[in-house]
């Protein structure tokens, strides 16, 4: 079912962790309050952290599929749909896709816990037996 491989979804997971339990990182109040670029807002104060440009750099080297992959897995770990409504998520995200998908994920809280829930919700995990 996925298009991306699960050891990519759990570097980037590993990834997103280390960036958000720095010092500094925060977040908008209302990230749905009608400001369509909080995450760009968000990720302008940390644009030249290695960790944001790492995991931009493997978001950004994904082909769209893939990145639309990220973003329905996440959906699906925060709960916006299940498992069994991965093509309804999956059409979503391809309706919703833009270049900016790396800005997205990293400004989206919890973003981590989410990739990792939608990816045991798929029947994957992040054990080292699984993707190393």
């Amino acid at each position: 079912m996925l298009e991306i491989d699960s050891g990519t979804v759990c570097r980037i997971i590993e990834r997103c962790r280390e960036f958000h339990a720095k010092e500094g990182v925060t977040f908008p109040y209302d990230p749905d309050g009608g400001d369509a670029d909080w995450p760009n807002q968000m990720l302008a104060d940390h644009e030249g952290d290695l960790t944001v440009q790492e995991v931009k750099a493997l978001i950004d080297d994904l082909e769209p599929g893939q990145q639309q992959n990220l973003v329905a897995l996440m959906w699906i770990g925060r709960g916006d749909f299940d498992a069994a409504e991965w093509h309804d998520a999956m059409e979503q995200a391809r309706e919703q896709w833009n270049p900016r998908t790396a800005e997205y994920l990293l400004g989206t809280p919890l973003v981590a816990d989410y990739l990792n829930g939608g990816l045991e919700a798929m029947g994957y995990s992040c054990s080292a037996e699984d993707w190393e």
